[in-house]
């Protein structure tokens, strides 16, 4: 055995396991980073593992409940087993309910907060009882992550250019989970997005609570326009695209308008989560806005961005929604036809405004008002799905099925974002994961497309 393979089969193996949103899945990409890079290896399968990181959401107490359903499961596994796998509780649980959880977990070794994570190695030392051996970096508080781990599989990877959250909206725990809101340095976005490109990441994905106003706080004039325009110069020589997601009304400004439009590697995909369109709603939500607004803002929108695509997000079931109010906003819905629409029931979030509220309403009525929504919203996004049929558009290569009797592409258009808008099936044709192939459009079914591989020569047929 040679020294490589006596170091590799003494390092611990971590067995990472992510819940929630986008956002965890770059945070676990940090620890998994700062872990490889203090000698740990990853595991794919509990029973390989000597240790589980357990990255959890409690965005709502559903997924709370998922979290801690899903640690109890492993908990459970680890006394079956042949040997102890100490699982360490990350994220947004230990972040929201830390000071409890050691009583109500015994189970889990350790509790990481979110604003903790960076930390990661020390306390899987501590865990495991080993003292790593760190390569000194510069850069950021942990040290730059010198080869970033993708946060998708394929050619699209999240970034994340911002965390926390100062809105403090009537039913989101956000706030209080990951803090003020607080931008992520341009050096710090820029040396993670070359890295990616450099590895054949051919879609950066900007997320973040308020992406909006992303270097409000950074004091040097910095906007998210600027930023868009300076990723652009970086991502140009590879031909990647930049695609933002969550921003809110108010941070559409003009100069952020203009650099979606004259900005080519910036997609014309626009991601507002409004949550309704009546003002009395919004105002309760402890937000701002109105049917009226809204309009006049998508206008604009429309008329500034010819072709671009429209996502918002609809919330239905708030305390002292009326049936008139939750009609209205079906009725904004169907009106401004937009392109995909991500439907939510409130929700009664511990700690939050809207949980003290008067008019609680009935879980049946809040489900029976979501599936309400759900079908307007399908109905808008696969009439919109079947609009690209005859289309040929770059499609970029996720992965490729094999489980039919031939292999089938699997990739996605501009007009759709990785994990929730659909994919483009190509049956026939040679490419490889990362490739940004042309594809005419041929058939639509829900929100998935078929279509074929064009050469130059025959694209205008």
């Amino acid at each position: 055995m040679s020294l490589e393979q006596e170091r590799a089969a003494e390092s611990p193996s971590v067995l990472f396991v992510t819940l929630g949103c986008a956002k965890n899945e770059v945070d676990t990409d940090r620890m998994r980073s700062l872990l490889l890079r203090a000698g740990y290896a990853e595991a794919s399968e509990a029973d390989e593992a000597d240790a589980v990181i357990v990255n959890t959401c409690s965005f709502l107490a559903s997924a709370t409940s998922e979290s801690i359903e899903r640690t109890l499961e492993l908990a459970e596994a680890n006394t079956e087993g042949v040997r102890s796998r100490p699982i360490v509780m990350c994220g947004c649980v230990p972040s929201r309910y830390g000071d409890d959880l050691p009583a109500e977990l015994p189970e889990v070794a350790a509790f990481v907060r979110t604003d903790a994570e960076d930390g990661i190695v020390s306390v899987m030392d501590g865990v495991l009882g080993r003292e790593s051996v760190v390569p000194s970096a510069e850069g950021s508080s942990a040290g730059p992550l010198v080869e970033p781990l993708r946060t998708v599989e394929g050619a699209s990877a999240y970034v994340k250019i911002s965390d926390g959250c100062d809105r403090f909206c009537s039913f989101c725990a956000i706030p209080y989970i990951r803090g003020r809101y607080a931008s992520r340095p341009y050096a710090e976005i820029e040396s993670e997005v070359l890295a990616l490109a450099r590895q054949g990441v051919r879609e950066f994905v900007l997320i973040g609570q308020d992406t909006g106003i992303w270097g409000k706080d950074l004091g040097e004039g910095d906007t998210l326009a600027s930023l868009l325009v300076r990723l652009a110069e970086v991502v140009r020589p590879y031909g990647a695209w930049l695609r933002v997601l969550y921003l809110q009304p108010e941070g559409m400004t003009d100069e952020l308008v203009a650099a979606i439009r004259d900005t080519p590697e910036v997609l014309p995909y626009i991601d507002i989560p409004i949550q309704h369109c009546n003002a009395r709603v919004l105002k309760s939500m402890n937000r701002s806005g109105s049917a009226e607004e809204f309009s006049e803002l998508f206008a604009r929108l429309r008329s500034e961005i010819p072709g671009m695509v429209l996502r918002t997000t609809g919330l239905v079931g708030f305390p002292g929604e009326t049936e008139e109010e939750y009609e209205e906003l079906l009725d904004f819905i169907q009106a401004e036809e937009f392109d995909y629409t991500s439907v939510f029931s409130y929700s009664r979030e511990e700690g939050t405004r809207g949980a003290e509220m008067d008019g609680q309403i009935d879980e049946d009525v809040k489900l029976e008002r979501a599936q309400g929504l759900i079908d307007i919203a399908e109905e808008l996004g696969f009439s919109a799905t079947a609009k690209h049929v005859g289309e040929v558009v770059d499609v970029i290569i996720d992965g490729i099925d094999t489980d039919g009797d031939t292999p089938e592409l699997i990739g996605h258009a501009w007009f759709q974002a990785p994990d929730c808008d659909g994919a483009v099936h190509i049956a026939e044709g040679e490419a490889s994961v990362g490739d940004v192939v042309r594809v005419r459009l041929t058939e639509s079914f829900c929100y998935e497309l078929e279509g074929e591989i064009v050469g130059s020569e025959d694209e205008e047929a």
